[in-house]
């Protein structure tokens, strides 16, 4: 029998950000993932601590953003890889009223840091946007391939990773201890995003399946090299190629690209890129998102040993590296998980 502190069910974002937790702090691991690309896999990789459709601060980003940004520089150091490029968003401005808007918020207190004040004049032709811009600084690009194969080489390196299906029914449960097949652990952490809807024991309708679709270009003349937001959000991937998007569709788990997504994709972004650009692929994935738009983290009485760290939605990039060290003290010091993100008010 294999004796391990924690099995780790899934590789994504909420999984890797685990994982750091239990190295830094002397636990054994062992990760099983049958390396299918999820949603951290799919995403654009934005990493943005505020709400460019409203103008205001994202859930608790005062505490995030600075635990995030150090962690993401510390894997890049330590992996040997490109993960976090700090990169400004523009945001394209509509209406004279968005401009004020902008202006009125930049000034908030929890937005000082991240909405920069001055407007920025637009020169790119290829880019329609007569009022120009709002810079939003602190932002950053998260190369999720990097990210991905970089960690799960390290893993491999450490013989911590079991590339498989995880087989639920094999979970044998005990007073202190689970054991799944020839492992045997404290507790079994399942960061499984979208997919653990699939798991029998979390709690039914927990999570809200949001299908985003992406569009990838090739468009030689659009030469952007900072990320933009008008109605889609255009992200440079370097040689010329660009993801757009990203659409949303609720209460879907389908991972296929749709025609729908694609002529909205297409529409939205004709209203403020006038270049020509070539698509050159289309890809999809499910955001885990719950109702309240707060994570679910911790267990459920019936079943103490068996822990969830999902609902991480859209934000995960910015989230996930401080929710780890919540999740983390929560097992190991018994410190209560707050309310908000406490999967128990589920029931």
């Amino acid at each position: 029998m294999i004796e391990k502190d924690y099995i780790i069910v899934g590789l994504g974002i909420a999984g890797i950000t685990i994982c750091e937790q239990l190295q830094e702090h002397g636990k054994s691991f062992v990760v099983i993932d049958n390396g299918k690309e999820g949603a951290t896999a799919k995403s654009g990789g934005v990493f943005n601590p505020t709400v460019l459709k409203r103008f205001t601060a994202a859930w608790n980003a005062a505490a995030f953003f600075p635990f995030a940004v150090e962690f993401y520089n510390q894997l890049s150091d330590k992996l040997q890889l490109e993960i976090y490029t700090k990169t400004p968003i523009l945001r394209i401005f509509k209406s004279v009223e968005e401009q004020n808007n902008w202006t009125v918020a930049s000034d908030k207190k929890e937005l000082r840091d991240f909405l920069s004040s001055n407007f920025l004049k637009n020169t790119n032709i290829a880019v329609d946007a007569p009022l120009g811009f709002g810079e939003v600084l602190g932002t950053a690009q998260v190369h999720t391939n990097n990210l991905l194969t970089g960690y799960r080489s390290y893993l491999k390196d450490k013989d911590a990773l079991l590339v498989a299906d995880f087989q639920y029914e094999s979970i044998q449960q005990r007073a202190n201890s689970v054991v799944y097949k020839d492992i045997s652990a404290k507790k079994i952490i399942f960061t499984e995003g979208s997919k653990v809807v699939y798991n029998p024991f979390f709690p039914k309708n927990a999570i809200v399946g949001n299908k985003g679709e992406y569009l990838i270009i090739k468009a030689p003349s659009l030469k952007m090299e900072m990320l933009l937001k008008g109605a889609m959000y255009v992200i440079p991937l370097g040689n010329d190629e660009y993801k757009i998007g990203a659409t949303y569709g609720r209460d879907d788990y389908t991972t296929n690209p749709t025609e729908v997504a694609k002529e909205e994709i297409l529409s939205k972004v004709k209203t403020f890129i006038n270049c020509s650009f070539e698509i050159i692929g289309q890809t999809a994935g499910v955001r885990p998102t719950t109702k309240d738009h707060r994570p679910l983290l911790g267990s459920l009485a019936e079943n103490p040993n068996l822990v969830f760290f999902n609902g991480l939605g859209s934000r995960g990039f910015l989230m996930a590296p401080l929710l780890s060290e919540a999740l983390f003290n929560f097992l190991e010091n018994d410190v209560l998980l707050p309310k908000e993100m406490n999967i128990k008010r589920m029931i």
